[in-house]
């Protein structure tokens, strides 16, 4: 595909113009390896610089308007000047993400722990999240829980499923209006034996027991080597069930690098599953989050860029003749159907996205005109002294 017809261009604009990708507060914070956090200056000292760095993202991208909690992380006294301090920003706050996975007490696990106050206060503090959801006015609450055992015969697999269930039911049951239960699974970590949540089937069958509220988040880097995830994709899309991702990218395990950096192909196909269910739009439901750890890089930059990444990938999937596709699939045609994936994917969509962004009035170049503002110096002279935030703060 070496020229884009007036017609595709114009519908592939109008999808990318309306493209949403949330940004985590998380992400502006210091972070690391499980052996060293590394501390980089300007990183935010508060919730307050979190948003005024996702902020910046926005201003720069136009597509990435709001960002999402993380509870205790981002706690404040007063929700809602935070939220009004957001749009003043020129964004909104999103998803809220709970915690129930650094304390002491959780050394067993937090809502599946053997110990019924500690699952008590564990339910405590996600109901907490959902009286942030209410100040915030923010939609989704996203669940992940690092519960699980390391050993045989540790605990009971069942009764482990028994006590999640009741922790989500009264969770679910607390949500008002439109507010929505989002929950993420994780193959393993920190739990090697079992993980009380560790894949899509189970977030799904939990789901499917909550209500129609309840839906399932893909985190694009909690998979076994080798997964489909475009399949589970599909397969959640059909069902109803699919409320958002957690976009990052994976060599190994859980890495959390910047989203298309390991396998942008990858992420083109899930994109491709999207375009086809027509889930793109922003009133189908589906969050598209990055979630994500900077540990070498700048934080900021590396957000812009990541969101970039999904822009190119979206592009692409956009670009995918679907005729032509769909006339090769129903006469068995299996390498002209490839092809026609592949073609759409070879495409330099850069040149596009340039025009895009002129055409919303931003600089073509969002690294460039970033690093041309001087924000990360001047965040660097302003930041300083206080405690910066990080994992746990």
């Amino acid at each position: 595909m070496t020229d884009i017809a007036p017609a595709t261009r114009a519908r592939v604009m109008s999808a990318l113009r309306g493209q949403r990708i949330e940004t985590p507060s998380w992400a502006y914070g210091n972070s690391g390896t499980r052996f060293k956090v590394f501390r980089q200056e300007g990183v935010p000292r508060d919730p307050y610089e979190k948003i005024a760095d996702a902020a910046t993202v926005h201003r720069f991208t136009g597509v990435a308007p709001t960002v999402a909690l993380h509870i205790p992380w981002d706690r404040v006294d007063d929700y809602a000047a935070l939220a009004a301090y957001a749009r003043e920003q020129g964004v909104q706050l999103g998803t809220i993400n709970a915690n129930v996975f650094q304390d002491d007490d959780y050394r067993l696990g937090s809502v599946t722990n053997p110990d019924h106050d500690v699952r008590r206060k564990a339910i405590g503090h996600l109901l907490e999240c959902v009286d942030v959801m209410d100040a915030t006015g923010s939609r989704d609450l996203k669940l992940w829980f690092s519960d699980g055992t390391n050993y045989p015969g540790q605990d009971s697999m069942r009764q482990r499923q028994d006590r999640l269930a009741a922790a989500l039911r009264e969770s679910y049951g607390r949500l008002t209006g439109d507010q929505r239960l989002l929950l993420e699974y994780k193959l393993f970590e920190p739990a090697f034996y079992t993980t009380d949540v560790p894949d899509w089937g189970t977030a799904y069958a939990h789901c499917l027991e909550l209500g129609e509220r309840a839906q399932v988040v893909i985190d694009t880097g909690h998979h076994a080597p080798g997964t489909n995830v475009e399949f589970i994709v599909a397969f959640l899309l059909r069902a109803g069930r699919l409320g958002g991702f957690d976009f990052n990218s994976r060599f190994y395990a859980d890495d959390d690098l910047m989203a298309g950096a390991a396998n942008p192909f990858e992420l083109f196909r899930i994109m491709h599953e999207i375009v086809q269910a027509d889930a793109l739009r922003p009133e189908y439901g589906i969050a598209f989050m990055l979630d994500q750890c900077h540990n070498i890089e700048p934080k900021v930059e590396a957000v812009i860029r990541s969101v970039l990444n999904v822009q190119e990938a979206t592009a692409k999937a956009l670009l995918v003749d679907v005729e032509a596709l769909v006339a090769a699939q129903r006469s068995g045609d299996v390498l002209e159907a490839n092809a026609v994936l592949m073609d759409a994917y070879h495409t330099d969509v850069r040149p596009l996205l340039r025009d895009l962004r002129a055409e919303m009035g931003l600089d073509p170049d969002p690294v460039g005109a970033y690093r041309r503002s001087g924000y990360l110096d001047r965040v660097r002279a302003e930041r300083v002294g206080g405690e910066q935030a990080g994992w746990g703060a």
